[in-house]
This record gives structure tokens, sequence and C-alpha cells, in this order.
């Protein structure tokens, strides 16, 4: 299934299966002050300034060119063709499949397993951007490889890079709490928007994610700060996070290796999303509804998160009709 897609299969895609209904609302409402990119040969977005009336001209383009891969930019221009007058840009977090730091499976792409996981993670941000900062206009898109978070609220659409990677960091635990394993929702930060303040609970969002890692460890990682010893007996004291008993774990691993261990995570949760992309104001990303041929599978709007399965929703027709 993950074989390249051939440029016959490509021209099949956009002629045959690509509809403009399978673009998101929220691209189609303001294409006219988008940059699109296109890669046509695989050797990546090279085609870049590109422009569209609307949804009819952007069909006729694929169709006639049926490009190895499509982007689209996250943000908005009143020049978009010269990337000139800059308004805003969605906010947004990328969190690949392959690049996941800890992962249960060892597939040296992706795979069902490590797409599952990809899921989970991404339900996990979801779910603090919705309830600790109130954020709501949020869209999540299947990539190919995994996962777009699209933040489209107003006061995220208009932070600068100094605020977006602030909240990335609350967001995604990539900073040591003061207290190292309370379950609590204890308030220790809080961000402040224009329009609004937020008290936030910060070390329950760390813990959870750090119980969540040492529960998937596979013992195969490589991680800074984790030599194979201390891995072992982490994998052996692990155990006691069933049940919450984080002062037994502690106890087990012992306090300076415990230490280690925390800022370890922290950085692994840093990790697992791309940075760079969240905190870039005019970064471009696959366009949803386009082809990821390097897969052969459909970027598209995730409608149901808790119900999706890129095996079942994301399959362009033409991979059912292969000889192999």
């Amino acid at each position: 299934m993950f074989s390249k897609a051939t440029v016959k299969e490509r021209r099949q895609y956009y002629r045959e299966e690509w509809s403009e209904k399978d673009l998101p609302e929220f691209i189609r409402e303001g294409i006219k002050k988008r940059e699109f990119g296109f890669d046509h040969n695989g050797r990546g977005p090279n085609d870049r300034y590109k422009t569209f009336r609307g949804t009819e001209s952007l069909r006729k383009f694929l169709r006639y060119k049926a490009p190895f891969a499509a982007y689209i930019s996250v943000a908005f221009y009143n020049n978009p063709k010269r990337r000139q007058d800059w308004q805003k840009a969605e906010y947004i977090f990328d969190v690949d499949a392959k690049d996941i730091p800890i992962r249960s499976c060892n597939c040296d792409g992706v795979c069902e397993v490590c797409l599952g996981e990809a899921l989970e993670i991404v339900n996990s941000l979801i779910d603090t951007l919705d309830s600790d900062l109130g954020l709501d206009n949020i869209h999540l898109i299947y990539s190919g490889r995994g996962y777009h978070i699209r933040i489209l609220d107003e006061e995220m659409m208009l932070a600068n890079s100094e605020l977006r990677s602030e909240v990335l960091k609350y967001v995604a635990g990539a900073e040591v709490p003061k207290s190292q394993f309370i379950n609590t929702d204890i308030s220790n930060k809080a961000f402040n928007f224009e329009h609004f303040s937020i008290p936030i609970g910060y070390s329950k969002i760390f813990t959870d994610k750090m119980k969540y890692n040492v529960k998937h460890l596979t013992g195969s990682e490589d991680i800074d700060g984790i030599n194979p010893k201390m891995m072992k007996d982490i994998l052996k004291a692990r155990h006691h996070l069933d049940n919450d008993e984080w002062g037994y774990f502690k106890r087990d691993i012992g306090p300076r290796r415990y230490k280690n261990l925390v800022e370890a995570m922290a950085r692994v949760n840093l990790a697992t999303i791309d940075a760079k992309v969240t905190i870039d104001l005019k970064r471009i990303l696959r366009l949803p509804s386009s082809l990821h041929s390097k897969v052969s599978m459909k970027c598209m709007e995730v409608k149901n998160r808790e119900t999706f399965d890129p095996f079942k929703e994301a399959v362009p027709k033409f991979v059912y009709e292969r000889d192999d």
C-alpha cells in the first residue's frame, strides 16, 4: 500500500477521484488569500507562488498537472502571489508517525501501529488545546504519514512566533514542571492572550505525557540521557505507574536518575512535534484532498477523530486496482 504512485496513478486520482467537495471549508473560504506550491517530480515543492481564483481553477490545474504533491500556505496574504502583505496564519501542530521518538513498532516507515499512536498523540494535543486554552476552531488533517492540527482561532492566527513557541511548549509538555510527578490540576503557569487570560494547570499534562511515554518504551530507543542500564530499570519499575505510584517508581529508579528521566521526557515530548512548523508564519503544508504520492495515500480532513481509520478512508481507488 505504501509504494510510490506512478504518473498514471496520479492522473487517475486527480481526474477520476479528486473532488472540490473534499476541500475543507476553511480552505475553500480563503482560497484567494493563500499561496500554493507544487512538487511535480518528487524533489520538493519548487513550483511556488501559485494562486487560484477559486476551486474550479484549482481543479483544472490538478487535473492537467497531476502533481507529485500539492501544498497550501498556512498564511493569508493580500498579495499571495508574492507572499506580500501578510495578514495572519494558522497555528499548526505537525506529528509525523515516522518521527515519533517513542513508538511501539520498529517499522522503517509508517504502519498501522505507529499511525495509531500518532492519532493518540494528536487527540491528546487537541484535548489540551480545547480544555486548557479554550481554542475551538481546530481541524485535524491526515497528512499521509501523520497528522496536522490546524488551528484557526483568531487569537492564535494573529500570534507572533514567540507566543506560538510558548503555547507549543505547554501543550506538548516540553518543559519540566516545578513539581515533577504531581498528578493534580494545580496551576503554575498562565498564558495571556490579547482578549483573555487563562490560568492553566501544567503538572498533570506533563505527568500524563511522561506516563504515556514510559508505558510505550520498547527498550530499543536511543534517548539522550537514558543509558541501557537505566532503560532496563525503567522497564522493570514502570508497573508502578499502572496505579500512579510515582513515589515507588522514583524510588526504584533512584532520585538522580529519575531527574534525568524527567528531563529526557521533556525533550522527547518536544521532538514528537515538528516545532519549526508550529512557529513558522509562512509555512506551506500538504493540501487536504491531495495525493501523498510517496505512500499512495490521500491527505484528508478527519471528520471523526475517535473512529478515523486511514486504511479505510484515505486509500485511493487505484491502490485496490494494482496487480500486486
